[in-house]
């Protein structure tokens, strides 16, 4: 499995004052919080070239908890911890993972404890659109079972799904009539652990190896990312012909007019598209 690599950093032990707690007097005297950080971030091109810019700084990364611990008062740590953690993805866009951990050394309990702690772990989520076909085999089955993996696999939340359409071949290979549809989400796994995800599916469901563009049982393709752009020989986001294809732009459209791809919208992008009479057709 290919996925750019994440470099963990950490930020142990900064101590800080604050004014969070259930009585009274801790929202009035104030206490202790001693914070752990912990991110996971793609830093691969910081430290290739050495620049501090395009790393995630430690002490902005203080600056961020500082802000909270010294900021309104909740009444929860785990509160506090959550929003440390959100506040890390909000202000990082590297940072793809966030563990945060906040102590409270002098917690008012009846006993004899070295503190009271809680811990946050924030996995960042990524928009992502893909595209489903079949034209082999019990289509609509097919395309069901898909959706239903695709919802229970680790790290994928199908959030919407297109009508069915059927559409003409594309490619120019001389093959069966497609039943195409979209689906939307988030996703935790990086593009390439998603494209994997993509192809164990289809292979469990019957796809074999073919000619390009030919007949199959279903194919899977991950249009779109968020607006993360990806160039290699094995993946392409966005997807290379994602503007070119009348039966992925009309069930895109369908469930993500407003939803922006290289700086297209996808309705727009669908109502500039060349068309041929029924090359697709929506289902009712």
């Amino acid at each position: 499995m290919i996925s750019s690599p994440l470099t963990s950093v950490y930020v142990k032990d900064l101590t800080l004052y604050g004014f969070h707690g259930v009585l009274a007097e801790e929202k009035k005297l104030g206490q202790r919080f001693i914070v752990d950080m912990h991110i996971q971030a793609d830093l691969t091109s910081a430290a290739q070239q050495d620049d501090y810019h395009q790393a995630v700084c430690y002490s902005s990364l203080c600056d961020v908890a500082a802000e909270i611990i010294k900021g309104k008062s909740l009444d929860l740590i785990e509160t506090v911890a959550e929003h440390v953690a959100n506040a890390v993805l909000e202000r990082f866009s590297r940072v793809e993972y966030v563990e945060i951990t906040v102590r409270k050394p002098s917690a008012p309990v009846p006993y004899s404890i070295k503190e009271a702690a809680v811990c946050v772990k924030k996995q960042r989520l990524h928009s992502i659109g893909l595209s489903l076909g079949a034209n082999l085999g019990e289509r609509e089955f097919t395309l069901s079972a898909a959706i239903e993996r695709l919802s229970l696999y680790e790290g994928i939340e199908v959030l919407k799904t297109s009508s069915l359409y059927d559409s003409a071949p594309w490619g120019g290979v001389e093959q069966p009539a497609f039943i195409n549809m979209c689906v939307t989400g988030k996703t935790s796994l990086s593009p390439h652990q998603l494209l994997r995800a993509c192809k164990d599916i289809e292979r469990d469901l019957g796809r074999q190896p073919s000619i390009r563009w030919g007949a199959r049982a279903i194919d899977i393709d991950v249009l779109y990312y968020g607006e993360r752009s990806v160039s290699d020989r094995i993946l392409v986001l966005p997807h290379r012909h994602l503007f070119e294809r009348a039966f992925v732009l009309e069930p895109l459209a369908e469930i993500a007019p407003d939803q922006r791809v290289a700086g297209r919208r996808i309705a727009d992008a669908l109502t500039t598209l060349p068309r041929s009479n029924g090359d697709v057709t929506r289902r009712d």
